[in-house]
């Protein structure tokens, strides 16, 4: 496992890490066993960051979390997520006493006295401008009850906005093969201003993995099925926003450019963190083989800069035309 700085926390964390939606809901059903298998064998593997969020499974997944820390010794940092808990979710429900209370409920989920890491959970894009929010998570992280606050978004110009708080210190984004635009301009502005960025569907909801087909079915709660043009929340955390034959499409056509030795999986993510502005990718698991799977990508060589420019002329073919400007 290979660890970078995450922005200006002063924590070294696994260069790949482990996204705890999947065990959370909304990916078909996980046992517990499963995840706590999948949990374990991460920490086994050296991974010393977990993602996760107060609405994954109504906070379950923040549960097996507080278990996990408690059945092993070994010290690792876990960053949640506030505010999808609001219904309706509009601007006006960020305010400071239900930030609290969100914060309150994921302490004793988590079971500790305070948060490593809270993220506004991709709010509305008004939120952003509203410094009476940042100005609240402040407030919160000098009365001890979190660590750190950063932020999640869907959009690009969100982050760019949020990083001018001086307190972000991550912004949590989709980053991955098929949703290239934050590389234009955001990670060089999270660089120049010391923000770890956190690529989340670093396998575009699991195409990435080569293993899906037209065939492939999904349960009716995953919302690989449900939520393919955003019925649910934003079209873009399901295949990328790639409709789902076009994304198969661009799959193939990456396909021949897996260098031997190599899942498709292990390069995808290889892929991800060869970027210098990304501290970690944040790929789920549930089960520990696909934990093992995805975390032997930390240790891979780095790319070619020919297999980099493969890459960069499939998303242009193949995935550009449709997502580049949406996000």
């Amino acid at each position: 496992m290979q660890y970078k700085p995450l922005g200006r926390t002063g924590w070294n964390v696994s260069t790949i890490s482990f996204g705890a939606w999947a065990i959370g809901g909304t990916w078909g059903e996980v046992s517990e066993a499963e995840a706590m298998g999948a949990l374990h064998k991460a920490l086994d593997l050296g991974v010393n960051f977990f993602d996760t969020a107060d609405v994954y499974g109504d906070g379950r997944s923040e549960r097996l979390i507080a278990r996990l820390r408690k059945e092993r010794s070994e010290p690792f940092y876990v960053a949640t997520k506030a505010g999808r808990r609001l219904s309706p979710h509009v601007a006006e429900g960020y305010n400071r006493a239900n930030l609290r209370a969100f914060v309150e409920r994921s302490l004793t989920n988590l079971n500790v006295d305070a948060l490593d890491l809270l993220q506004l959970h991709c709010p509305p894009t008004p939120v952003y401008y509203m410094p009476e929010v940042f100005d609240a998570l402040d407030t919160m992280q000098r009365e001890g009850k979190l660590r750190h606050y950063g932020v999640s978004v869907e959009k690009v110009e969100e982050a760019l906005k949020a990083i001018e708080f001086p307190g972000v210190q991550s912004v949590q984004i989709i980053y991955n093969m098929l949703r290239q635009r934050p590389a234009d301009l955001l990670f060089k502005e999270t660089q120049r201003k010391g923000v770890g960025i956190l690529a989340r569907l670093p396998l575009s909801s699991g195409l990435l993995t080569g293993k899906m087909t037209s065939d492939t079915a999904f349960a009716a709660d995953d919302h690989r099925l449900f939520n393919r043009n955003g019925e649910q929340f934003d079209k873009g955390e399901t295949f990328s926003g790639l409709e789902y034959s076009k994304g198969l499409a661009a799959v193939e056509a990456l396909r021949p450019l897996v260098p031997a030795g190599m899942s498709m999986a292990q390069w995808a993510l290889r892929w991800v963190t060869m970027h210098p502005a990304v501290t970690c990718a944040i790929p789920g698991g549930k089960r520990a083989a696909q934990v093992e799977d995805n975390m032997r990508a930390a240790d891979l060589p780095a790319l070619s800069d020919a297999q980099m420019q493969a890459v960069q002329t499939v998303y242009e073919q193949c995935a550009k035309p449709w997502v580049h400007h949406g996000w």
